[in-house]
């Protein structure tokens, strides 16, 4: 949702749930994490009153514990924070799961697969970034799909039920080639919402990797 427009907020909700598209993602940003501000507590209450589909949440913010119970009263049902934020992961994980929500973990482009071995069995969600994160519209990392495949052996090693989710530059030259890969999840937001036509868009993204 980070690329809807933002001046006409309601309409752009109700595309995405009349569309094929499962969830909607919110990345929520403080400036400081990541060199960008977006989503404060007044979008997610809209986004809570008008969205029909489920809330992927996810925190690119530092100290992400302070606010675990305020985003699940907003209608979070995936909460995702980033590993690189977290200095008690594990601690956090459980919180989120305590608070009734599924519990995503983030990592950047520069984040190896490895460091989620100890963290693997206990997340719902595991959130690859394809980008650097704080912008949309930037280009897709292409050694993306390596991590993607050894994140997947890293799932069926430690027989794991957390689902990949890519997030950066995703679009129909590169979404069958990730789900080929072992992605479970594709978030798209400026190749959808800068097309022509975003509903139209989502069925073509929802055709190729279904």
């Amino acid at each position: 949702m980070l690329a809807c427009n933002f001046g006409d907020l309601e309409n752009e909700i109700k595309m995405v749930n009349n569309s094929k598209a499962n969830w909607f993602h919110i990345d929520v940003m403080d400036g400081v994490f990541v060199p960008n501000i977006s989503f404060g507590t007044p979008i997610m209450n809209v986004l809570k009153k008008y969205a029909k589909k489920p809330l992927d949440v996810h925190l690119m913010i530092v100290n992400p514990d302070k606010y675990l119970e305020k985003f699940a009263e907003l209608g979070s049902e995936v909460l995702t924070v980033h590993i690189e934020a977290c200095t008690h992961l594990h601690r956090t994980v459980q919180k989120i799961k305590s608070l009734n929500m599924k519990a995503g973990v983030a990592i950047n482009p520069h984040t190896p697969v490895s460091s989620l071995e100890s963290i693997i069995t206990e997340v719902d969600l595991v959130c690859v970034m394809s980008v650097n994160p704080g912008f949309g519209g930037q280009s897709f990392i292409d050694s993306t799909y390596q991590k993607v495949k050894d994140l997947k052996l890293l799932i069926e090693k430690y027989k794991s039920k957390a689902l990949i989710e890519i997030d950066g530059g995703v679009n129909s030259e590169n979404a069958t080639k990730l789900t080929e890969q072992g992605a479970d999840v594709l978030v798209a937001g400026s190749f959808v919402f800068k097309s022509d036509n975003p509903t139209n868009t989502i069925s073509t993204l929802s055709t190729l990797i279904n």
